[in-house]
């Protein structure tokens, strides 16, 4: 299949805007049920009866079917045509909606989170190769600011509306929310779409190494990332086996590039300076992006004892400045450098993440406030600039290809950011909570004089010593969010002068090679 032809006109027109404006809330949906789940979390486990560990497989399979699915898009494009595979994924992603709101078991969300996952995940690449084709290059600042503004405000606007539908209506809403959005992409998609010849002949001719090693390799990866602290990484045999499992797909995968005629991703795209390193920020951006959003609610849960809607409102302040500033992003693309752009983003989130670093105890939402606006301003130059470099970094014919690579390295970005605070959590929390029991002397004047004005003794288990340990532990937990937001801070630092290897947005599409 050839990839359908991008204007020749200077201006795209009404029905090339349209089917924009279709890739984008695609991309909207997809990543809004990335997050949408957090918060209501705790109430769907209940409802199907799952405890927290088995809980965690509702995010987990989703993350897992879709960051297999993204970088097969493109081949899948070529296979059944761009519009076919819309409408194929958008039906299909309605109907495993359904099933995750009628869900009355584990096994049965299980599956219609996979099956979200796996059709969901075909939407994101698919938007951005919408807008490289059908848009003209001067109008695809405009149409990569919507879609960058979307992939940037689903995950901030995701814990917001799943609390809001949990308090107010009734979880199952969470999932039947994209009845009526899926139903107009597919009016959209039926409009504006050109039919787009199969090519079912490459079936035969593809890279069937390389699929299986997606799947295997960024498959088990994930699943590691999410579940190995919970599992005790290597003790675990499950882990030991998903390692080995990636280890094979990954190879599998580089065979692929090696004897594949056409291999199934383009991975030599990475070795090309300016994409690799737009990939290593926008990774970065994404750990920002959905470590923050996951660890500022549990952080409110469990010190400030917010519940869901409180905390999701305090995430939302972030998307704030992304919808503010999203009319004025066309003109930011035109006018600003991309490597001042991005460096002054990144600048910004390390000050963000800075801010915070000093938490106490008795921090509430409101020491989120200035953070998370200043969040959102740095993820706006940081997200919709190096959206649009990914792309125009390779030659048009690699659009696809480049928008898969891109998308799965922000999820993967996303799975990484989990992992390091499930590690932080149960590690630090560890550490710190010995430090502070190692300086507090069961005989000391000062503790015995405390425990005896809140009326409790050291004989046996008392109201005092349950007040002292809960002191100690939100302590502890406060001192290892601060530890997150530390890392957070480094992190991004060491990686800002990656922006020195940016070429000019001007000049990346003339010469970008492959």
């Amino acid at each position: 299949m050839t990839m359908p032809s991008p204007t020749t006109s200077d201006r795209a027109s009404l029905s090339d805007w349209l089917a924009v404006m279709a890739g984008t809330l695609g991309a909207l949906m997809a990543t809004l049920d990335i997050s949408i789940v957090n918060s209501a979390l705790p109430v769907v486990q209940g409802e199907i009866g799952a405890n927290g560990t088995e809980g965690t497989w509702i995010a987990t399979a989703y993350l897992v079917a879709e960051i297999i699915i993204i970088p097969l898009s493109a081949w899948l494009t070529r296979l059944l045509g761009l519009r076919t595979l819309l409408l194929t994924v958008t039906v299909c992603f309605m109907l495993f909606s359904v099933l995750c709101g009628i869900s009355t078991s584990l096994p049965m969300m299980i599956i219609g989170r996979l099956g979200q996952g796996m059709t969901g995940g075909a939407l994101i690449p698919t938007a951005m190769t919408i807008i490289a084709t059908r848009l003209p290059p001067a109008q695809q600042a405009v149409g990569n600011a919507c879609f960058g503004a979307t992939a940037l405000v689903g995950p901030v606007v995701g814990p917001l509306l799943g609390g809001w539908l949990t308090e107010t209506i009734s979880w199952h809403y969470i999932f039947f929310v994209n009845l009526p959005l899926s139903l107009v992409l597919i009016t959209l998609l039926l409009t504006t779409m050109r039919h787009e010849r199969h090519r079912l002949d490459l079936i035969t001719q593809a890279d069937w190494l390389g699929i299986a090693g997606l799947a295997l390799g960024l498959g088990g990866l994930t699943v590691v990332l999410e579940e190995g602290e919970r599992e005790r990484w290597f003790e675990s045999s499950m882990i030991l086996q998903l390692t080995v499992v990636t280890g094979i797909g990954f190879a599998l995968l580089f065979a692929g590039q090696v004897y594949a005629a056409k291999p199934v991703i383009r991975l030599r795209l990475l070795l090309q300076r300016q994409f690799s390193s737009v990939i290593i920020m926008s990774m970065v951006v994404s750990m920002v992006t959905y470590g923050t959003a996951y660890a500022i609610p549990q952080f409110l849960a469990g010190v400030a004892n917010y519940n869901a809607l409180q905390s999701g409102m305090i995430v939302m302040l972030s998307g704030i400045p992304i919808m503010l500033m999203m009319p004025v992003t066309p003109l930011m693309i035109r006018s600003l450098d991309i490597r001042l752009a991005v460096g002054i983003g990144m600048l910004i989130l390390a000050g963000s993440a800075f801010l915070e670093t000093d938490l106490s105890p008795v921090s509430a939402g409101s020491a989120f406030a200035v953070s998370q606006i200043l969040r959102g301003i740095g993820t706006t130059f940081t997200g919709l600039f190096l959206n649009q470099a990914a792309i125009r970094s390779v030659t048009r014919e690699h659009a696809a290809d480049a928008a898969g690579v891109y998308n799965a390295a922000r999820n993967l970005g996303g799975s990484l950011a989990l992992a390091a605070i499930a590690i932080l959590q149960d590690r630090r929390e560890w550490l710190h909570s010995r430090r502070i029991e190692e300086t507090l002397n069961a005989n000391s004047p000062l503790v015995q004089s405390w425990l005896s004005s809140q009326g409790g003794s050291l004989n046996g288990p008392s109201q005092a010593l349950s007040m002292l340990e809960n002191i100690i532990r939100i302590q502890a937990m406060t001192m290892t969010y601060a530890d997150l937001f530390w890392l957070l801070t480094v992190t991004i630092t060491v990686v800002t002068p990656l922006v020195l290897i940016l070429r000019p947005l001007q000049t990346i599409g003339s010469s970008a090679k492959e």
